[in-house]
């Protein structure tokens, strides 16, 4: 999009919060980048400095330590992150927070929000399993009652912010014997000093080298009744379906942000790139390829806009929301493989952002429910 355009939900503020992130974001987290890729994780100094500029929580009431505004200011913070090619936990803080906000008790809202808003504590969602992932219902991580406590067995994969988190949303088994989702609970697990928790190394992927993703193990882990999400067993399962809206338009807004800056990146390589004597953009090829690419982010962008406006009017259904996710998260990764193949050999160096670019937004057609369980969705809706 052009650089005066703005999204018909950015008003006044959110603008002005947007000048503030993205000033944040290029003065003190781009220059972190090749040393948060070469140690797997960013520095916990980091957390507290987005904390105190507002970056955390902007969606939660100030009530509760948050910014008091609303899905357009996260939004915000998930577009700067993309268009600086940052990636930064901070979505994964937000949907914990939301499901802290809107299932939790007032003890937890209290506890637990305030000190997230700030970064003194980074929190993570810990549902995926080696044999389970867009299958929830098939984890085996269990929680048995026992007394005044629950004891964790199990373990979980693929875990964002897993090495640093303060506070882990634990996806659990309360109730083996019940059918389908209805033995499903979820634990907020404060990590500090816990007996029997164990997080590994963070894991070595393809892309987004930066942000730690790590394995959780629960070996006889207590923890008190009071670590329950909410009021009652067996909720757990519901509550992730009510967030994985939230979860899936962020991921949708980062797919937008990355299309842009994909195409600007390489709109402003071929005006400067000599090919025969003449710049690239010269070739029809090369004029008609970004102009496809073009249009798709314009499309996208477009379409990402009416989902955020009635998302925030609390009128987006999980259909749509399931189309979004898939459609702009596979628009995603063929502009930016689009856009390499036009860098040429270039493309394929990580020197170059367009290379990193493509590596970090393969994952983005999996995670938050996978493509193809998403369509599955969207058919339900024949």
């Amino acid at each position: 999009m052009p650089t005066t355009y703005e999204s018909p939900w950015a008003g006044d503020d959110v603008l002005l919060f947007r000048k503030t992130i993205r000033r944040f974001i290029e003065g003190e987290l781009v220059p972190r980048q090749a040393r948060w890729r070469n140690q797997g994780r960013p520095e916990p100094d980091a957390w507290l400095k987005a904390g105190a500029i507002g970056m955390l929580l902007p969606d939660v009431p100030q009530e509760y330590g948050g910014g008091g505004g609303a899905f357009a200011h996260e939004a915000v913070v998930i577009e700067e992150l993309a268009r600086a090619g940052v990636h930064f936990g901070s979505s994964v803080q937000s949907i914990v927070a939301r499901y802290v906000l809107q299932s939790g008790t007032e003890g937890q809202k209290r506890t637990w929000l305030p000190r997230m808003a700030r970064g003194e504590v980074v929190s993570s969602i810990a549902t995926t399993e080696p044999g389970a992932g867009s299958d929830l219902q098939g984890i085996t991580c269990a929680a048995r009652r026992d007394g005044d406590h629950y004891v964790v067995n199990g373990s979980k994969t693929f875990i964002t912010n897993g090495w640093q988190a303060g506070l882990v949303c634990l996806a659990v088994k309360t109730d083996p014997k019940a059918l389908g989702p209805k033995g499903i609970s979820l634990l907020l697990v404060p990590t500090k000093n816990l007996e029997g928790y164990r997080v590994g190394q963070p894991l070595e992927k393809v892309g987004r080298q930066g942000q730690d993703v790590c394995e959780l193990f629960f070996e006889d882990v207590k923890l008190p009744l009071s670590c329950l999400l909410g009021a009652n067993e067996g909720k757990g399962f519901f509550q992730m379906m009510e967030h994985l809206l939230y979860e899936r338009l962020s991921v949708s807004v980062a797919a937008v942000a990355t299309m842009e800056r994909a195409v600007r990146l390489t709109a402003e390589y071929a005006k400067d790139r000599l090919v025969s004597g003449k710049p690239l953009l010269d070739f029809q090829n090369t004029r008609l390829k970004l102009a496809e690419c073009k249009t798709e982010s314009t499309v996208g962008r477009v379409f990402l806009d009416s989902c955020m406006e009635r998302f925030i009017r609390g009128q987006l259904d999980p259909v749509t929301g399931a189309m979004a996710k898939q459609w702009l998260t596979e628009r995603e990764f063929h502009v930016v493989d689009e856009c390499v193949q036009l860098h040429g050999g270039y493309g394929y160096m990580l020197e170059y952002p367009i290379a990193r670019m493509w590596t970090d937004c393969r994952v983005q057609r999996i995670y938050a429910g996978s493509n193809e369980i998403l369509k599955e969705v969207i058919a339900w809706s024949l």
